[in-house]
């Protein structure tokens, strides 16, 4: 059966004609009722809600987000959503793996030649706005997400929001750079 065939069997619209009506929700429980992976629902997100990178942007991303302050770190398995809140400390390449160090609950050891591609998402989700970087494995599964936090009234922080906005902006003028570029004659 196609992921098309799948949709309508189950009385669905096609997945980008739900995402574009209702951005909202967890992007694992579309994939599953779509039967993709959850980097194509990302990938289906309307372009305003996402840009996704390679995985070459891994370093430079995970260095950007130890300026950032505490962030929601989250991994989603079939089996927990485990979500920590700290900061991002620096980390290194070393015996195949990045090592994060630091006085932080966030911690341990990233298989980061696992990581294939990383996505910037900007979408409602539970009705309220929200920002998250995510990395995704060859699987086009998510390995963890890193979110912008709320403060107390669940609003964004607006500190983080910034960084956000142009740490996105900055990678989409390194993408438009290296876009090839159409020859008129």
């Amino acid at each position: 059966m196609t992921t098309r065939t799948i949709a309508e069997a189950a009385g669905r619209p096609p997945l980008a004609e739900r995402l574009a009506k209702n951005q909202d929700g967890i992007l694992e429980q579309i994939a599953a009722e779509y039967g993709v992976s959850t980097l194509d629902v990302v990938r289906a997100l309307q372009a305003n809600h996402r840009m996704v990178l390679p995985a070459n942007a891994f370093e430079a991303i995970m260095t950007s987000l130890t300026g950032w302050g505490e962030v929601l770190f989250i991994v989603h398995t079939a089996d927990i959503v485990l979500e920590c809140e700290g900061a991002i400390p620096a980390g290194t390449f070393g015996r195949g793996y990045f090592n994060l160090h630091g006085d932080s609950p966030i911690g341990g050891h990233i298989k980061a030649a696992n990581c294939a591609h990383i996505a910037f998402v900007s979408r409602p989700f539970m009705g309220r706005a929200s920002r998250s970087i995510q990395f995704f494995n060859v699987g086009g599964e998510a390995m963890f997400k890193v979110f912008v936090r709320r403060d107390e009234k669940r609003d964004l922080i607006a500190d983080q929001v910034a960084l956000f906005d142009d740490l996105q902006s900055r990678w989409a003028a390194t993408l438009a750079e290296h876009q090839p570029t159409s020859h008129r004659e």
